[in-house]
């Protein structure tokens, strides 16, 4: 009985090891009525803002194959569109136990020593709290121009807020987002779930 409620409680903790994370993402994506053709060709475009940031060449990585999942094929030569992705990534404080009041006299950031005395002697106390987490806000964008009019034919942004630093695996999840339903999407902002493995 021993071993078998151990073997249960193995797997119980296993199981939470190999699941799942979600990447919820707000998306909000515009496009015109213009025809954006499957299989159609694109380059990408750099500001000269993004010519020497090191994140640049990750982004367009990324997009590449996140834009090769609904169908658009890079080709810088003979190209229709030109692509302009951003991402920017920001990590906050996430401080839930903020006091609105202020901290008592005498009180460190994450807790107080008291030291006191009354009927039944002296008394020390020790309060704390721990630090609050770091978070990460996620920020992505595509536009999708056509190269012979100028105009932007496509336009879509996510967000995600959440506890992971890892961009290699939060960023794919977000552009895949911002392409659901890739080239006919609803209107207004909308949250797109995905899985990623932890």
């Amino acid at each position: 009985m021993k071993r078998l409620l151990a073997l249960f409680a193995l797997a119980l903790l296993l199981s939470g090891c190999g699941g799942m994370r979600l990447v919820d993402a707000q998306v909000q994506a515009t496009a015109t009525n213009a025809t954006i053709d499957k299989g159609g060709r694109y380059r990408f475009e750099r500001l000269p803002s993004q010519a020497d940031q090191p994140l640049t060449a990750q982004v367009e990585a990324i997009t590449q194959v996140a834009l090769a999942q609904v169908g658009l094929v890079r080709n810088d030569s003979a190209a229709r569109y030109s692509v302009l992705p951003g991402a920017r990534v920001q990590a906050y404080t996430a401080d839930y136990w903020g006091d609105p009041w202020g901290r008592s006299p005498g009180a460190g950031p994450y807790g107080q020593v008291i030291i006191g005395t009354g009927s039944a002697g002296s008394m020390v106390g020790w309060g704390m709290r721990f630090p609050p987490p770091t978070y990460y806000r996620y920020e992505i964008s595509l536009l999708l121009r056509d190269l012979q009019s100028g105009q932007v034919v496509y336009e879509t942004r996510a967000t995600h807020n959440g506890p992971w630093a890892d961009n290699a695996n939060i960023l794919p999840a977000l552009f895949e987002a911002a392409l659901k339903d890739f080239p006919h999407p609803p209107a207004g902002v909308r949250q797109v779930n995905i899985e990623i493995p932890r």
